[in-house]
């Protein structure tokens, strides 16, 4: 971990996936410019940020894969290189369909960069090293989402909006320099030849054809893409279920903790890019926010993550899983409620911080323990697949939150635009969050075992960072 080695991988680490969170902490801030800029509707705009969401979940395993059998560092300096490219084609976009398109190339990126990240430090570091190099991984990580509200607000009031994908390419630079310099190549000696690219194909016309429903739902294409979905998904488990080595091990969901974790990740998940994707709008459209004060109002949370994710990991190896993963999210669910106080007459310190600190504490709480309790339910053979998987779903929540629930609250066309439509949208929307992440509380007291992470103490090491 002293070595100067050591510190470059942890450096190339951060890096590659500090550019990918910090894009995801900023799109949301430029939504509104954005959509005056290129005269976008909302469902372009809900594929501006569902279209990277699509091709990230639905290739982040079979990019963890890839890394495994042609080494991790090559496949993650790939993963930076496709990543800058498209954040360059997002930068210079012309129209809403362009910036789409160039979103989901950015996600293809994102999924050969981000397993890649954790792959390196997982392959390159001592066993008895791993987990303060995860610690400090996280901890970097974890910085640019605490700025990147401040640098994509100021971006986009004070520059362009486009600044906030073409500053990734600098970033992407010093990346690939450190990490071809500095990082050594590792991969898995055993990992096979074969890669599961039905089972890839299939994910994504399940995800994709579901996203397209709910957004473009009302259409005849958007029954055929529910016909698209259901069928690609029904394909995508009979091909899982029967193919020699799978994208998916099915076998991990015989674990009901397993199974319970993930459900509890995909309501927590969905409502929190939810929340964040009509919040922002909402202080913006209906506020009065600019961008850089509505992308910091968030700041407290990502403090709170910071300064507190370790803490609660321990707590939930100490008291079990169960307790905390009960108590956060009902606490995360009043944040949510607390947040209804947002309106036209909003004053921050009255009205928005003492959401955002429920709401960040709920989600301290439950993070690390659900995270790691994912991995410890998982058989140890498996537990890359089950870091996979949770990710997989993360990223699949908060896609169709995002499609599905301005379809449910009667949000339609340039109404984000329209401070009362959006304001009686944004309350709908608030409450079907919060209803989300208190049932997910109710799901964890009665599915969860206490014991789980005994079983397995080591989960804890990469909780904070995996969370």
């Amino acid at each position: 971990m002293g070595t100067s080695t050591g510190r470059a991988v942890v450096a190339a680490a951060a890096l590659g996936s500090g550019i990918a969170f910090l894009d995801g902490t900023v799109v949301n801030v430029a939504l509104r410019t954005i959509g005056e800029d290129l005269d976008a509707s909302l469902a372009e705009l809900q594929w501006i940020t569902n279209g990277y969401l699509l091709s990230l979940a639905s290739l982040i395993l079979l990019g963890g894969s890839l890394g495994d059998r042609f080494g991790r560092r090559r496949v993650f300096v790939i993963g930076v290189v496709w990543f800058a490219t498209a954040s360059l084609l997002c930068g210079i976009a012309p129209n809403p369909e362009v910036l789409i398109a160039a979103r989901i190339l950015q996600g293809v990126g994102g999924a050969l960069l981000t397993p890649g990240s954790l792959a390196m430090i997982q392959g390159a570091f001592a066993k008895e090293d791993r987990a303060p190099a995860i610690g400090a991984w996280s901890g970097l990580t974890g910085v640019s989402g605490a700025i990147g509200p401040f640098l994509g607000g100021g971006l986009v009031e004070y520059a362009n909006w486009r600044w906030i994908f073409l500053i990734n390419v600098p970033l992407a630079v010093l990346t690939v320099f450190v990490a071809l310099r500095y990082v050594p190549e590792t991969r898995d000696p055993h990992a096979s030849s074969h890669f599961d690219l039905l089972g890839a194909v299939l994910a994504i016309l399940a995800l994709g054809g579901t996203t397209y429903a709910l957004i473009e739902w009302g259409g005849t294409a958007a029954w055929v893409a529910v016909v698209v979905g259901v069928l690609a998904a029904v394909g995508f488990l009979v091909v899982e279920d029967r193919e020699r080595e799978p994208m998916l091990v099915l076998s991990i969901f015989r674990d009901a903790t397993f199974s319970a974790s993930n459900v509890m990740t995909l309501l927590v998940y969905g409502a929190l890019g939810a929340v964040s994707f009509f919040t922002t709008l909402q202080l913006q459209t209906v506020s009065g926010y600019g961008a850089l004060a509505a992308g910091a109002a968030f700041v407290p949370m990502t403090v709170l993550l910071l300064l507190f994710s370790a803490r609660a990991g321990r707590l939930g190896m100490r008291i079990g899983p169960r307790i905390p993963m009960t108590v956060g999210p009902l606490i995360t669910a009043t944040g949510v409620l607390l947040m209804l106080r947002i309106g036209t007459d909003v004053d921050y310190v009255r009205d928005v911080l003492p959401a955002t600190v429920v709401f960040g504490a709920g989600m301290v709480l439950l993070i690390a323990p659900l995270t790691a309790t994912v991995l410890a339910a998982a058989p140890e053979e498996h537990a890359g697949v089950a870091s996979g998987v949770n990710n997989a779903v993360a990223r699949a929540a908060s896609l169709l939150a995002v499609a599905a629930l301005p379809v449910a609250v009667g949000l339609h066309g340039e109404e984000y635009a329209d401070p009362a439509a959006f304001d009686d949208a944004f309350r709908s929307a608030l409450v079907i969050c919060a209803v989300l992440v208190a049932a997910g509380g109710v799901l964890s007291w009665f599915t969860i075992r206490p014991r789980v992470l005994e079983e397995a103490p080591e989960a804890l090491d990469g909780a904070p960072g995996e969370g």
